[in-house]
């Protein structure tokens, strides 16, 4: 059985470890845990993992966070995968910092990478995790906060929080969507 598990961010050295590329950091940490890397592919980054009989196929789009949806639906197209077994992580900036929260379905909440995944599939009934990223910045600087480089005590609260990702990943196509939002979110 296989899962497009689709980590939202801008390709690029200028984006590395800012806030809005925690999808990356994410399907980076899955990779890294099981000792794969990821090869440049048709419209992203891809790379291939094992997980008690599944296959994870992790996708770091290359079309920009705002044209996100052309590289999720050629992958499912590409890799016949249903909607039911596609998961995006994204950040937001509506929660704290850390906090994870799974839905199956729901709005972008202003998110242009969200906005642009619904308008491609023509439905916001996918699955989605967000990581909170917190919104410690004064007004009007959202987005030098959004795409800035990590503090140095998140830095090192994000070793733990990747974890927790990687273990919610992997619950997600064995437990399932319902199961693994009851253990998973708001830890």
């Amino acid at each position: 059985m296989k899962y497009l598990i689709v980590g939202l961010g801008n390709p690029g050295k200028e984006y590395e470890d800012t806030r809005h590329n925690i999808g990356f950091n994410v399907l980076d940490a899955i990779a890294q845990k099981r000792e794969t890397s990821f090869e440049v592919s048709r419209l992203g980054d891809v790379a291939s993992v094992r997980f008690k009989g599944r296959t994870l196929v992790l996708l770091k789009p290359s079309t920009f966070m705002n044209l996100s949806g052309k590289a999720v639906r050629y992958w499912m197209e590409a890799e016949k995968i249903p909607l039911e077994r596609v998961l995006i992580v994204t950040d937001d900036l509506a929660m704290p910092f850390g906090s994870l929260r799974l839905r199956g379905k729901g709005g972008a909440g202003g998110h242009n990478g969200l906005e642009n995944i619904e308008t491609t599939l023509q439905t916001p009934s996918y699955s989605r995790l967000r990581f909170g990223i917190g919104s410690d910045f004064p007004q009007g600087q959202q987005v030098d906060y959004v795409l800035g480089k990590w503090g140095r005590i998140e830095s090192e609260a994000l070793i733990e929080r990747l974890i927790r990702c990687d273990e919610l990943v992997c619950s997600f196509t064995t437990a399932g969507l319902e199961r693994t939002m009851n253990t998973f979110n708001n830890t």
